[in-house]
């Protein structure tokens, strides 16, 4: 054999070694990043993706609902849950676009496609960004409390005035647990039950502080309103009684614009209906993914 062409093979041998190698380790990572867990008996996705301040255990009394029909697929996003805090970068999650391109990520180290998405609070928005640079990835979206933007503006009603946010940030800077501990349950509600209140501040307090405080100045001063415009698959929008987060109005604006988009006001109060009625929560996907299942 000439040398030139054994030297062409253990060249070429060298370089498919490291690119396998790299490939390992980038799925590795990623599963490691985001402390990803998939469970379930079934083959399609349905990516399950948390909200501020909290973690896939979120997730606990819903997932388990889906099992039997759907791949579940779990994960921390970086700086949150038992993600790897190692890997935050203050560059790549400045904006909402970040932490999208890790549910895009996810998507591809997974090889999933037509996944059902499903999203809480500011999760709703990101998911929305990935299915509109990845749209075969996914085949609906499940926002739970979404809102599109927090600070109201001119006739749009988002809850909040800036000066609200500045004053969070600020509080979240200068004393950050006392900042979770009155705010925690508040958006929780539901005080006859305050283990419910109790949890969300707990999860909010094992969470890095800065990376906390970045986080939510990246949530609520997000604008997504445009980017609704752009969104191509079918929609749930689960919108809670009574919450300060994201206001019934805000869930009927998300409807007016979205298209192919379904609304449900919940009898659910507080911010958080997967914790706090996990039984209405269910019920609602599964008669949106009914009812999607049966126009196809």
């Amino acid at each position: 054999m000439p040398l030139t062409l054994i030297i062409f093979i253990l060249a070429n041998s060298a370089s498919c070694y490291y690119i396998l190698t790299g490939l390992y380790f980038l799925q590795m990572d990623i599963n490691v990043r985001n402390n990803i867990k998939v469970l379930g008996k079934g083959t399609k996705p349905m990516i399950f993706a948390h909200g501020f301040g909290c973690g896939q255990n979120m997730w606990r009394y819903i997932w388990p609902e889906f099992q039997e029909d759907y791949k579940i697929v779990l994960f921390d996003y970086v700086g949150s849950g038992n993600s790897d805090i190692s890997a935050y970068n203050e560059q790549r999650y400045s904006n909402l676009n970040g932490y999208a391109e890790d549910v895009l990520e996810i998507c591809a180290s997974l090889g999933l496609k037509d996944a059902v998405f499903v999203g809480h609070s500011v999760s709703s928005m990101i998911g929305l960004l990935a299915s509109i640079k990845k749209p075969e990835y996914f085949s609906s979206l499940i926002m739970i409390g979404p809102s599109p933007r927090y600070i109201d503006d001119e006739s749009y009603n988002g809850g909040f005035q800036r000066s609200d946010i500045e004053e969070l940030l600020e509080t979240m800077e200068k004393n950050y647990m006392g900042w979770a501990n009155f705010l925690a349950p508040a958006i929780m509600a539901n005080a006859d039950r305050p283990e419910l209140g109790q949890e969300l501040t707990e999860s909010f307090c094992a969470t890095n502080p800065l990376i906390a405080r970045q986080f939510a100045e990246v949530t609520f001063l997000s604008d997504n309103r445009r980017d609704l415009l752009n969104a191509s698959h079918p929609c749930l929008i689960m919108q809670c009684s009574n919450d300060i987060i994201a206001p019934t109005a805000v869930g009927q604006y998300l409807y007016s614009i979205i298209n192919n988009s379904t609304h449900v006001l919940l009898n659910a109060t507080g911010h958080c209906p997967h914790l706090s009625e996990p039984e209405e929560t269910v019920t609602e996907m599964k008669k949106f993914l009914t009812n999607i299942n049966a126009s196809f």
